[in-house]
């Protein structure tokens, strides 16, 4: 997917779905100590550090990505917010020994951690990044979002999400990981997991059609091949008639 339509994706997911990012950095902040020191890993296009910088007083976030063409995007927005006095960005391949981050009160992970090739390795890591008490927090997909249940399209929808479930396991993503389990066996203790159920039905916020049309864009580029003419068409087709359906897990692990 071209960078342009990966970073409006990944903000616009955080436009449509509000409420759920905002239940989840207040949870976070509850948890949290006073005026954290975050690091967030895959930032990608700064959704997740701007709203931790926003939403948790005092906080000083270093957003850690391994593609400059991302983090020019995310200084960017940094710079419009006014917040470059307390986001800073770090080049890293986070598959590598990471760099010394230094001291580090929160490690924010949002669905960054299925695209490690070891993530072993990388809660290792992490376990070692943070302080005594320190907070690891995993926030993950359980599916992709459907935007076309109880229309006539539906049935195609499905199959293509079967068949991307297919190529990202061949790919070895880590799709559908007990992330808590993980973060146990690395040392970390206290792991709560919480789901959240997304539903969101007419109507729909502003940004809703834009990002069903983005993402079902990056779907039909990712099943060329793999579904027919017909069916690429009818995902193509413009919608009227689109829910917004997703559900997240959040994994909090203590050190």
């Amino acid at each position: 997917m071209p960078h342009d339509h990966l970073i409006e994706m990944l903000d616009l997911d955080t436009e449509v779905l509000h409420d759920y990012h905002r239940e989840l950095v207040a949870w976070v902040g509850r948890e949290a100590p006073d005026h954290p020191r975050v690091v967030d890993l895959g930032a990608g296009s700064g959704t997740g550090s701007l709203a931790l910088a926003r939403e948790l007083a005092g906080a000083q976030v270093t957003a850690v990505d391994v593609d400059p063409e991302m983090l020019a995007h995310l200084r960017a927005k940094v710079d419009a917010a006014g917040l470059a006095d307390r986001i800073h960005t770090r080049t890293a391949d986070l598959d590598q020994p990471w760099p010394d981050f230094g001291p580090t009160d929160v490690i924010w992970a949002a669905s960054a951690m299925h695209h490690m090739a070891d993530p072993e390795g990388a809660l290792a890591e992490a376990f070692k990044a943070l302080g005594t008490g320190g907070l690891l927090v995993i926030a993950e997909l359980d599916s992709f979002p459907r935007f076309l249940s109880g229309t006539p399209d539906e049935d195609v929808e499905e199959r293509g999400h079967a068949a991307l479930d297919r190529l990202r396991h061949e790919a070895g993503m880590h799709m559908h990981e007990d992330w808590g389990d993980r973060a146990r066996h690395a040392g970390f203790h206290t792991v709560t997991r919480r789901r959240f159920d997304i539903d969101l039905r007419p109507p729909l916020p502003a940004p809703a059609p834009r990002y069903a049309e983005v993402v079902l864009h990056r779907m039909r580029d990712r099943l060329d091949g793999l579904l027919s003419t017909a069916d690429l068409a009818r995902l193509a087709a413009p919608r009227g008639d689109i829910s917004v359906r997703t559900t997240r897990t959040v994994w909090l692990a203590r050190r």
